[in-house]
């Protein structure tokens, strides 16, 4: 029996199957992947995380990391703006490539299409993009091979502090084994996804690490404010005693200024009073706590986001309005690159191998926004060349405007009014040309080759070369059955004052927009027949 040849990842390193079908990387509060996690912003100061910065630079990421996520927790506007983000790509349309026109190239996009309809794909999709805020991700894929196919069943988010990265080149990921030890990650296991805000190592291009110090700037100016609310904000409580109060008296007193202030109720002796004393300016003196969080708030939505307008509410100026949403997009696009990119190499690759072996070329996938189209002028563009022959598949159609295929038994719309002709209201698979558009295509054809119709007509038109001026006008009257002649006075006036083929066309669909076009066509290439070889008659007669 032959062996397969061994697969290798896009490292190099050979993939061992039987650790394909094992969950190596599940959490336990016992071993080394804790699920728990320290609270590094307690009493946090520039100093402090200055230092856990370095510790994350020179390859230990444990306290960095946990302060990223508690930054999440805490700050509603940075949670906003990132998850803001990260939501517009999981919402993105993913679309699927063939690898190649075999067969088999077919069936895997195919499959591969049933895989990403799975409603958990978006969750996942966001947990992915965690890389946003912390520079990259780790996610486990838990492969399903109880069919004898493999199947991604899960894809699993795995904490940041779970893994490191080469001592060596501090860019390599590797992963902690049950020991503690560093170790490479096995081949097509981990979706391993690093997220690029700015150049540079992986532990230093997260916006997390902005994030932090733009926090603890915030955190400061908060406290601040909160303190002189607290001692400022409220009246102050002055309590009064007469010259003979005992110190009893004076006890007493000072419990219910006390007790005003936090249960806002007290009793004190009638002989004592309490005076409650407002600050005038106290608004105008908190005024700048705010300023410098709201002015904090918008360099983070800057750095995540690259403009204000859609989380700040402000608009009006230079680049504000629809110019920031063209930013916001660009970013989003550049991250949708990125994902997909990812995706490819450590999901989408390892899976066709697994189940097909390599193929000179895999499926690839695209998370893009549709561009948006002008339907009706589409619609009004394609028409005209519809009727004059131009083959259009009706399934573009119904997948443009998007709008299925009618089954077979459905009752199907067609044109109603003065318009709709026999041929419309009968059911049929084809578009259709409105009687308009189809006399027009028509005419087209007739002022085309009018030279054409001429050279194949009857006998009976041949007849006309005798007399040619009178002899056209006796064919015309003959053809025209009675409800076409109440129309020949009219056509006569569009003939005299047409200079051009052109203008006769223009001055007949205007004139009769409810017009029986078969006949007309018929009547009018017989008509043109006749003149046309009237014409040549004449001519004959005179050179003779």
């Amino acid at each position: 029996m032959s062996r397969l040849p061994q697969l290798l990842d896009h490292r190099g390193m050979p993939v061992r199957r039987a650790e394909l079908r094992e969950e190596i990387s599940a959490p336990t509060t016992r071993g080394v992947r804790s699920p728990l996690s320290a609270y590094p912003s307690d009493g946090l100061n520039p100093e402090r995380l200055g230092a856990i910065l370095r510790e994350a630079d020179q390859g230990d990421p444990i306290r960095y990391m946990e302060l990223a996520e508690i930054i999440e927790e805490r700050d509603p506007h940075y949670l906003g703006v990132l998850g803001t983000r990260k939501r517009s790509v999981t919402q993105l349309p993913i679309t699927v490539k063939e690898g190649g026109e075999e067969q088999l190239d077919l069936d895997i996009a195919k499959e591969l299409r049933s895989w990403l309809a799975r409603e958990e794909l978006a969750s996942e999709i966001f947990d992915i993009l965690d890389a946003i805020g912390k520079g990259y991700s780790h996610t486990e894929i838990i492969w399903d091979y109880s069919s004898g196919q493999y199947w991604p069943a899960k894809l699993k988010n795995r904490k940041q502090a779970w893994f490191r990265f080469d001592r060596i080149d501090l860019e390599t990921p590797v992963m902690l084994d049950e020991n503690g030890q560093e170790c490479p990650y096995p081949a097509y296991k981990f979706i391993y996804a690093q997220m690029k805000s700015k150049t540079g190592l992986p532990l230093r291009s997260g916006l997390a690490r902005v994030a932090t110090w733009n926090w603890l700037f915030k955190a400061y100016t908060q406290r601040d404010w909160t303190i002189f609310t607290q001692t400022y904000g409220q009246p102050l409580r002055l309590g009064k005693f007469g010259s003979g109060a005992s110190e009893k008296d004076k006890n007493t007193l000072l419990r219910a200024v006390t007790n005003i202030g936090g249960d806002l109720a007290a009793i004190i002796p009638e002989s004592m009073m309490i005076e409650f004393i407002e600050a005038s300016n106290v608004g105008a003196s908190t005024e700048h706590y705010e300023r410098r969080s709201d002015w904090l708030d918008k360099q983070i939505s800057k750095a995540v986001l690259g403009q204000t307008a859609t989380t700040d509410a402000v608009t009006g100026g230079l680049g504000s309005g629809k110019e920031h949403r063209q930013v916001q997009e660009d970013i989003e696009t550049a991250d949708a690159t990125q994902l997909a990119a990812i995706l490819n190499r450590d999901l989408i690759i390892p899976w066709v191998n697994l189940n097909y072996g390599p193929r000179p070329k895999y499926p690839t996938i695209k998370l893009s926004r549709p561009e948006e189209e002008d339907l009706k002028n589409l619609a009004e563009a394609l028409g005209p060349f519809i009727d004059r022959g131009l083959q259009v598949s009706a399934e573009t159609i119904y997948a443009k405007f998007g709008i299925p295929a009618p089954r077979q038994g459905a009752q199907i719309l067609h044109p109603t009014g003065q318009n709709a002709s026999p041929a419309a209201s009968a059911p049929t698979g084809n578009l259709a040309a409105a009687p308009e558009s189809k006399f027009e295509y028509r005419l087209n054809t007739l002022l085309d080759q009018s030279g054409v119709v001429a050279a194949e007509q009857s006998e009976e038109a041949s007849e006309a070369l005798i007399s040619p001026q009178a002899k056209m006008a006796d064919v015309l009257a003959d053809m025209m059955q009675a409800p076409m002649q109440s129309m020949m006075a009219q056509i006569e006036g569009m003939v005299a004052a047409a200079g051009s083929l052109e203008e006769l066309r223009e001055s007949l669909l205007a004139g009769f927009p409810e017009l029986d076009a078969d006949r007309l066509i018929e009547t009018l290439a017989e008509g043109m027949a006749a003149a046309e070889l009237g014409g040549r008659a004449a001519l004959e007669v005179e050179s003779g």
